[in-house]
């Protein structure tokens, strides 16, 4: 039987088609997201302007949404550089976590020193914290070829669970009543605000600009673009694919430390066990949906960001359930996702097989 769908790769589309292939795919997951919203008798107009008031209505709203764009952002370009490579790096989450023990550490032990040495020092032990914890499966990768995706998604729970134990256990702060919590940083261990938002959005943005330049105009970068496309081509060209691995993981794993860092600062003022809050899983998408440019990673996840405040509005403004909000989320995710797939490849339909035909020698009518 001759399969009437025919699936073939594109040729480099023009840069116009694939910005109107992209806003068709916005367009059908607003009307199907619509669609969905009306099954459970709720006006689609009322609750994408909730979305929208939710995120950028007022001032404090505005804030929230900023600091969900922020770790989105460095996480999603920690990410962006594994990926490069296509080291499947599935442990953000694990990378974030232990950047925050390691900043949390800093900051409970020498919490007296002057807040500008403290902050550098906590940046630092997160960085190096979140490097060494992705080199473990860089280095396995490297030297016997272990499964990278497995290898960093398991990691996630040894952290999560590690840093559970200590603040249940070791770490618990003797004066919680009660409470299993970690004591609280001093103010000099506190991230100050910038132009009256945390600081983190100006680290953002700086790593914004290193990301695509090391990317696009550094020897390194270009060697982790070449063992991305082809691993074949870079071994040929003699590049040391085992160190290339390597320094991608601990620039990916860094990055993601430091969200860690800016977490517990800037945001809880403290360590919890839930400190990650699910930006290394959905950095994953947002860095893909960027199409691994750190320019538009940012510009993705701050959309990403409006789409995550103003679906938690709607759940108290609108008293819609969350599981409504995420079934919004997944649709407009499916589609949007689903583009890149006709960005890459042509579908075409012959129900009369007479490409089959042809290429058997038969004679087309």
């Amino acid at each position: 039987m001759v399969n009437p769908i025919k699936i073939t790769k594109r040729a480099e589309l023009p840069h116009i088609k694939m910005i109107l292939i992209e806003i068709v795919a916005v367009v059908l997951s607003l009307v199907f997201a619509g669609i969905v919203l009306l099954l459970f008798n709720l006006n689609p107009l009322k609750v994408f302007s909730a979305i929208i008031e939710g995120a950028l209505g007022t001032g404090l709203r505005i804030e929230q949404t900023i600091n969900k764009a922020i770790p989105l952002t460095i996480a999603s370009l920690g990410i962006l550089v594994a990926f490069k490579m296509k080291f499947w790096n599935i442990g953000g989450e694990g990378q974030i976590t232990i950047g925050a023990l390691a900043a949390s550490l800093v900051a409970l032990n020498l919490g007296s020193l002057p807040r500008p040495l403290l902050l550098l020092l906590m940046a630092v032990a997160a960085i190096a914290a979140g490097a060494l914890w992705a080199l473990i499966p860089a280095t396995f990768k490297a030297k016997w070829g272990t499964n990278e995706t497995i290898f960093t998604l398991m990691m996630n729970y040894v952290a999560i669970k590690f840093v559970t134990y200590l603040q249940y256990g070791p770490m618990r702060d003797p004066n919680s009543s009660g409470f299993p919590r970690i004591a609280s940083f001093s103010e000099n261990g506190l991230m100050p605000d910038f132009l009256g938002y945390q600081l983190g959005w100006v680290i953002t943005i700086l790593l914004v600009a290193f990301t695509y330049f090391f990317i696009n105009h550094t020897k390194k970068g270009y060697e982790i673009t070449v063992v991305g496309e082809s691993i074949e081509t870079a071994r040929y060209a003699g590049m040391n694919i085992p160190s290339i691995i390597v320094i991608s993981m601990a620039i990916s794993g860094g990055l993601c430390g430091l969200v860690g860092m800016i977490q517990v600062s800037a945001i809880e003022k403290t360590l919890v066990f839930g400190i990650a809050n699910n930006y290394g899983f959905t950095a994953i998408i947002t860095s893909w949906l960027a199409r691994l440019n750190a320019i538009s990673t940012l510009f993705v996840c701050i959309a990403f960001a409006i789409l995550m405040q103003g679906a938690t509005y709607i759940q108290l403004a609108m008293h819609v359930p969350s599981s409504v909000a995420e079934v919004v989320q997944g649709i407009i995710l499916f589609f949007v996702l689903g583009s890149d797939f006709f960005l890459r490849y042509k579908v075409g339909f012959d129900f009369g097989g007479k490409r089959a035909k042809a290429a058997a020698g038969g004679v087309i009518q």
